[in-house]
């Protein structure tokens, strides 16, 4: 991988290789052919790793890699370790893995005893997102690792964008996880967890008799037949060469120690600039709060087009961050802000259950991604609304491609007839739903929020009169 790798970079050594993974299949594919690969090194960091077919798949990914002598380094968020403590116990016991956990809880089982004798610690998570091998290749956005994001077995899909990076922005990846690895706010897994008491029932966790599962085996023939593998394996994936760079908040963030000057919506702004004719939003959980809303209002106000694509009430999987963005709908609208509201996948075996305030932060829609003038974009872990402002850590790239903007505008617009509704106000200011069953076919009106039961908008309504939106 290194003389492939280094060659490439060498041809272009002020810009960074892009290839966005916008597929489940090839976001799994590009992570486990990775870690095969790997020869020195794994800094992995995430959120959430789910305890399912992709995550255990990953795991074992890990734990080879470990046993031909790689030096893996596992930051994982500790508000998603819940039923882990046994697997990554067995991985810490290994000479060279070392796991570590974000803002940990003392109770290992009780979890909520904790919120409530350390709340201002504990309601700050670590939302970022990094996954990068040998210090030569990186991939960084939306994705948590679980089936739900891959694409893998019988969970709900959920949408999602990362990339894969060569070139100069891995080494400021790498270097961020150096400084969130050596963070206060990061424990070793081992402070936290008797892993000498676990390691008696830890070697139940990663089992090989499971990778004879049918169901495995589908999965990773799917992965091996499929053309991104193919195209990986030989070099030959199609990589857009772009100046691209790192945005990450400063991990004091997770303590509340942070300067408001490191913040990422402030630099952002620096980085990004203000739009002059086009900003397009995408993310999973829209909370604007009254100074986003006059932010975006002074943008329309200049003459800036804004089109906004977020869950709808039936596709989100925490209603009372709905709220958040609900109260704000009719004023965004009147002043001709565009907005689509992401329809439930119709594929899914059920709908995304409601996973509290800070639960899993997953749904059908889970990209968090803005283009801005067709001439730059942003694709990484951040939210749009106080929680990814101000209480999580979050981190992103911020890439200027002409090219790479426009494709990411053009299939904005091309998919989200099907794929949402419309929202348009009616002659009384009531907010609409319009969708569009098939070419020249009559639109569909709905007056309510469409897939949903008359309690769950009367909890959204009941929230919004709250003063609690600086927790959404």
């Amino acid at each position: 991988m290194t003389s492939a790798v280094s060659s490439l970079v060498e041809s272009h050594p002020e810009h960074s290789g892009i290839y966005p993974l916008e597929e489940g299949l090839d976001a799994f594919a590009a992570r486990y052919q990775l870690m095969a690969n790997a020869e020195r090194t794994l800094d992995i960091q995430y959120y959430i790793w789910q305890d399912d077919m992709s995550g255990r798949l990953l795991f074992s990914a890990v734990l080879a890699a470990a046993d031909r002598g790689v030096q893996v380094r596992l930051l994982l968020d500790d508000n998603n370790t819940m039923g882990l403590d046994h697997t990554l116990s067995e991985l810490s016991r290994h000479k060279n893995i070392q796991v570590r956990l974000f803002n940990a809880f003392s109770f290992r089982t009780l979890r909520a005893l904790g919120y409530l004798t350390d709340f201002a610690r504990l309601n700050r998570r670590m939302h970022n997102k990094s996954f990068t091998v040998d210090r030569e290749v990186t991939i960084v956005g939306g994705r948590n690792v679980g089936d739900e994001y891959f694409g893998a077995g019988d969970e709900p899909l959920f949408s999602d964008l990362d990339v894969m990076a060569i070139g100069p922005v891995v080494n400021e990846v790498t270097d961020d996880f150096e400084r969130y690895w050596e963070s206060h706010a990061v424990q070793p897994f081992s402070k936290v967890v008797d892993i000498e008491h676990e390691a008696e029932r830890a070697a139940a966790s990663l089992p090989a008799e499971w990778l004879n599962n049918p169901q495995v085996k589908r999965y990773l023939q799917r992965i091996e037949a499929s053309s991104f593998t193919t195209q990986l394996a030989a070099g030959d994936l199609p990589l857009t060469w772009a100046k691209t760079r790192l945005l990450s908040d400063d991990p004091r963030k997770g303590l509340g120690r942070a300067k408001a000057s490191t913040l990422l919506p402030q630099r952002m702004l620096e980085v990004i600039g203000q739009p002059q004719r086009q900003f397009d939003i995408i993310s999973a959980y829209f909370v604007p709060t009254r100074a986003g809303v006059a932010q975006l209002l002074g943008l329309v106000r200049k003459g800036v087009k804004i089109a906004i694509l977020t869950n709808s009430l039936a596709a989100n999987d925490v209603s009372v961050v709905h709220a958040g963005y609900a109260k704000w709908r009719k004023k965004l609208l009147r002043h001709g802000i565009t907005l689509y509201e992401l329809k439930p996948n119709t594929g899914l075996r059920e709908k995304p259950h409601d996973r509290g305030l800070t639960g899993n932060s997953g749904s059908s829609l889970h990209a968090k991604t803005f283009s801005v003038d067709s001439e730059k974009v942003f694709i990484g872990s951040f939210n749009f609304d106080p929680r990814s402002a101000m209480l999580n850590t979050e981190m992103g790239f911020v890439i200027e491609s002409e090219p790479l903007a426009t494709s990411i505008h053009q299939r904005f617009i091309s998919r989200i007839r099907d794929r949402a509704w419309t929202l348009r106000l009616d002659k009384w200011g009531r907010v609409n739903w319009v969708e569009y069953p098939g070419e020249g076919d009559k639109e569909i009106v709905h007056r309510h929020e469409p897939g949903t039961r008359f309690i769950q908008r009367l909890l959204v309504r009941l929230v919004w009169r709250l003063p609690i939106e600086w927790l959404l």
